[in-house]
């Protein structure tokens, strides 16, 4: 199993992931709407500091039929959830910030992209979380697609999304409160 996020304070919260390369190609998965949907969200990233991020979640779809069904606490996130954010810095292909927005409330994530021989370091950090609830599911958010985003880059078929994820509710529940 991949390395839990590692906590930086009481509102952030960060992952660290060797992918396979080249940087190019993870970097397209960041910002490709059509490659990104394929293991977190579709939407359009503006490429420019200043653009628009637009993020359109439908989970269920990550994993396919093999999946269970989305838990009860999700239940209002039936179909389709858009967000929206702001790039705050976009240097390609090794860096992108942007905020993520969501019913008055905005924290920021960050990609930092390092080529390491024909692998890449992931340095994803999530800062201005709100509360020890919104870090720990942000946490088994991250951790659940960052796994479907190696299993796209490894050529496997996504883990299924719900099933990981609330198993990982459980396991970051236990580390870290919330």
């Amino acid at each position: 199993m991949e390395e839990y996020g590692e906590l930086l304070g009481p509102d952030a919260v960060r992952f660290v992931r060797l992918l396979p390369g080249p940087i190019e190609r993870v970097w397209s998965y960041l910002v490709d709407a059509d490659k990104r949907a394929r293991w977190l969200c579709g939407g359009e990233t503006e490429p420019k500091v200043g653009g628009h991020v637009d993020m359109e979640f439908d989970n269920s779809r990550l994993s396919g039929p093999n999946d269970d069904p989305r838990p009860e606490k999700y239940a209002q996130f039936d179909g389709p959830v858009t967000f929206s954010g702001t790039v705050t810095r976009y240097d390609p292909p090794r860096l992108l910030t942007h905020t993520w927005d969501f019913e008055g409330e905005s924290s920021e994530v960050c990609y930092e992209l390092s080529a390491e021989d024909d692998k890449v370091r992931l340095v994803l950090t999530h800062t201005r979380l709100n509360s020890d609830e919104e870090v720990r599911d942000v946490c088994a958010g991250w951790h659940a697609h960052l796994g479907i985003l190696s299993d796209v880059l490894e050529d496997r078929s996504p883990r299924p999304f719900w099933r990981t994820h609330t198993a990982l509710e459980a396991d970051y529940g236990a580390r870290i409160g919330g």
